[in-house]
């Protein structure tokens, strides 16, 4: 299952005008502007995550537009116990865990002996094509930073994970 790069630039529009409008404008029209902010944690709009996520995640864009060749920032909030197959996106992804615990396992099939735990604080860069999956333990918050269009692309075709 792959979403179309206009699906997720509609989706990831929709939800960057809503973070942006609560707020307010970070930005200047100035050429030498060169930062920006995130709205304060309890000011983040949370929507649902893209249709190729699984059902229960929730997604916030922080910066950037996902659905173009730039730079982008997200968030991921994902219940306990909340599954992502075995994936792969065309760049680096890189993420940070924010909240809760991201275990996270390498390679083209999902291994739960092979998962690795990430808590608060802990990072991992996953390199472009690199097949992999996660679960979460207690609710966890990730922010995921990366250069679009982004895409995900599930190693099997209809989503399902492939235990061993």
């Amino acid at each position: 299952m792959r979403i179309s790069p206009l699906a997720l630039a509609a989706i990831a529009a929709a939800l960057c005008a809503c973070t942006q409008a609560s707020a307010g404008d970070n930005t200047s029209n100035s050429p030498n502007a060169a930062a920006s902010a995130a709205p304060a944690r309890d000011e983040i709009h949370w929507g649902p995550a893209p249709a190729v996520f699984p059902k229960g995640a929730e997604f916030a864009v922080l910066q950037g537009d996902p659905g173009k060749a730039e730079p982008f920032t997200v968030r991921l909030r994902l219940p306990n116990g909340y599954k992502l197959p075995p994936h792969t996106h065309p760049t680096t992804e890189n993420v940070t865990v924010l909240e809760g615990t991201l275990l996270a396992g390498m390679g083209p099939q999902a291994v739960e002996s092979a998962l690795r735990a990430y808590p608060r604080d802990g990072f991992i860069s996953i390199p472009a094509n690199h097949a992999h999956y996660v679960e979460a333990r207690g609710l966890t918050v990730v922010q995921v930073h990366a250069i679009g269009p982004f895409a995900l692309t599930y190693v099997n075709p209809d989503g399902s994970a492939v235990q061993q």
